[in-house]
């Protein structure tokens, strides 16, 4: 069974991920079909590994959105040709960045549940 900290690394590795294509622009990801795929995949990991974390850990951590990421994915999955791109690059441009050093501080801390 993984700990938190594994669910956690996935989330960093996921958003590492995403950052790979993001550095290409809005543009590039306006306008490509599998970049955009690229990043809804990790996306839904994002969301699937907050899903799996435990109560205790994201309870510790609440300054992280953890019901909003889990619900991005839900969305992600439910409601697939209904996502609209630029909100995804929004999330992508502004939610990120703050996400992945939160992720980062806690990793480095080592601070399982």
């Amino acid at each position: 069974m993984r700990d938190d900290l594994e669910w956690l690394a996935d989330i960093h590795e996921g958003i590492t991920n995403i950052e790979r294509y993001a550095v290409r622009g809005r543009d590039a990801f306006l306008q490509e079909e599998l970049i955009q795929v690229w990043m809804r995949y990790h996306f839904q990991v994002l969301g699937e590994a907050a899903r799996n974390m435990s109560a205790h850990f994201k309870d510790a951590h609440p300054d992280i959105a953890w019901s909003e990421i889990i619900a991005f994915r839900n969305m992600l999955i439910h409601h697939y040709f209904g996502i609209d791109p630029e909100v995804v690059w929004d999330i992508i441009t502004f939610d990120l960045p703050p996400l992945k050093a939160q992720v980062e501080a806690i990793l480095q801390k080592g601070e399982g549940a």
